[in-house]
Parts: C-alpha cells; sequence; structure tokens
C-alpha cells in the first residue's frame, strides 16, 4: 500500500465517521463551549490581521464576524 492509498484510506475514514457522526458534530459545533473557543480564536486572529494590515480593520471585524456565525451558538 503506497502513500497515496494510505491517503485516500484515511480520507474514506474520514468521510465514514462524519456521516455516521454528523448530528453530534453539529450539536457540538453549536456549544457554548464552542462558542467560547471560536471566539477566543477569532479575536486573537483578527487582532493579528489587524497588525498586519491595520488599515483594513474594517473589513477584518466583518471576517471575522461572518465566519463566528457558523461556529457556536450566537
Amino acid at each position: 500500500m503506497g502513500i497515496e492509498d494510505t491517503f485516500n484510506d484515511a480520507v474514506n475514514k474520514g468521510k465514514e465517521f462524519f456521516e455516521q457522526n454528523k448530528d453530534k458534530i453539529e450539536e457540538a459545533l453549536k456549544s457554548d463551549q464552542a462558542e467560547d473557543i471560536s471566539d477566543k480564536v477569532l479575536d486573537g486572529a483578527a487582532d493579528l490581521a489587524k497588525k498586519v494590515a491595520p488599515g483594513s480593520a474594517e473589513q477584518i471585524d466583518g471576517v471575522r464576524d461572518n465566519v463566528d456565525k457558523a461556529v457556536g451558538n450566537e
């Protein structure tokens, strides 16, 4: 079995795992804990992006807010 076969096997197992646990995964992504963690990560990433591109704060905040809507429950 080559590297490509091993990779494809891992991807297929990941797909199977996701399909079997889709409801639990979606529930976890919409939890309070996911919201807290995602807020911290997104805030940190936005702060870093603002340091790199200080003139783009408004756009960075917009992207951060859009991503935040996809994870967590708020």
